[in-house]
């Protein structure tokens, strides 16, 4: 296992990049802890994969460092880093057994026979595949070939980090859930550091003890679930993890306060005298909108009842506003009005949170 750290990284595919644009990794420094679960979080594209691929050595990055436990490994090639890779798509040998697949990179090291078959069937148990041992890998489900991916990471005991790029892209909708569960196990039982990357911020929300969102090639913030969601530090933040998403609305200050289309606003924001120009927004999440007959008029387009409780969007002007109410909260049929919860109102500076 290691302490990861990530110092002045930068990243290009291009020989000699000249500007910010060219670099699809923007500086990163990071010191990720031992033993932690961590989730890279973000669009296509964003530089997840690129992050993923110089962690492990399949890529050497344009600058800076990498280290694993203080020690620089920058240079030192994939094999000298112990590491385990989990790839999109599942990499098994179809016509070898399941404990063949296993076994082989405890094989592969002059491992004694022994030890690799209490090794393998120590590893099996963990990922339910005890019973599968005798038999072809061909003959196996994606998740089953899956956690045979896994296990050849997990039946290693050097390894310093498990690494998985969109895991459970393949896996059908109703496995997902037992397989996410089940790396939910494993690392609690083993406490092995892992670094998860996917687009989907359920697998990551569920998985990680620490998310870091990306975008455009930047780290925006390193987080819990719960600090994403309710103290987002870059409005992309705040439009990516939630369903809805965060409501990101235009603002102006004067007379010392926020408003938004003419409408004043209280906000969680205490520095408004000292902010300076720049392109100003509010942030206000769905959870935290609420009828209230003393708050600025609105025109209700749509309402969505998901059961347990209700989506209703509304429109103030231009601007589309989006709510979650309880199932049985009543929706006003004449001349409604909205407020935004003070405490949740946020105020962002070029799409930074202003504290």
């Amino acid at each position: 296992m290691a302490k990861i750290t990530l110092k002045n990284l930068r990243h290009s595919y291009l020989a000699e990049p000249q500007n910010k644009e060219d670099y699809a990794l923007q500086q990163i420094d990071a010191e990720w802890s031992d033993g932690s679960a961590y989730a890279l979080l973000g669009p296509s594209g964003c530089g997840k994969t690129t992050l993923l691929n110089i962690i492990s050595g399949l890529l050497t990055p344009s600058e800076g460092q990498v280290l694993f436990d203080d020690k620089d490994i920058t240079h030192i090639p994939t094999a000298e880093r112990h590491i385990a890779q989990i790839f999109q798509f599942p990499v098994v040998y179809d016509t070898m057994s399941v404990f063949d697949n296993l076994a082989f990179p405890l094989r592969n090291r002059g491992v004694a026979e022994d030890k690799v078959t209490a090794r393998v069937n120590e590893v099996a148990k963990m990922l339910d595949l005890e019973h599968s041992l005798k038999q072809r890998a061909s003959g196996l489900t994606a998740d089953g070939k899956q956690k045979i991916s896994l296990g050849r990471g997990l039946v290693r005991e050097d390894v310093n980090v498990i690494m998985f790029d969109e895991p459970l892209t393949v896996i059908d909708p109703h496995l997902k859930w037992l397989l996410r569960s089940k790396l939910k196990e494993l690392h609690q039982q083993l406490g092995i550091t892992m670094i998860y990357v996917t687009h989907d911020q359920t697998e990551a929300l569920t998985f990680a003890d620490h998310v870091v969102v990306m975008f455009e090639g930047t780290v925006v913030q390193v987080g819990t679930p719960v600090e994403l969601f309710e103290h987002p530090a870059h409005t992309f933040v705040g439009h990516f993890i939630g369903s809805p998403g965060m409501n990101i609305l235009p603002c102006e200050i004067s007379d010392a306060a926020a408003h938004f289309a003419g409408n004043r606003l209280q906000t969680a924001c205490t520095k408004l005298p000292g902010i300076g120009t720049g392109n100003l927004e509010v942030g206000v999440r769905p959870e935290f909108v609420q009828f209230d007959d003393s708050g600025f008029p609105v025109e209700i387009v749509k309402v969505d009842d998901l059961g347990r409780h209700q989506i209703v969007a509304v429109r103030h002007n231009d601007n589309a506003i989006k709510m979650i109410i309880a199932e049985d909260a009543p929706i006003p049929s004449e001349n409604p009005r909205i407020s935004f919860s003070p405490q949740h109102t946020r105020l962002y500076q070029d799409s930074w949170v202003v504290n």
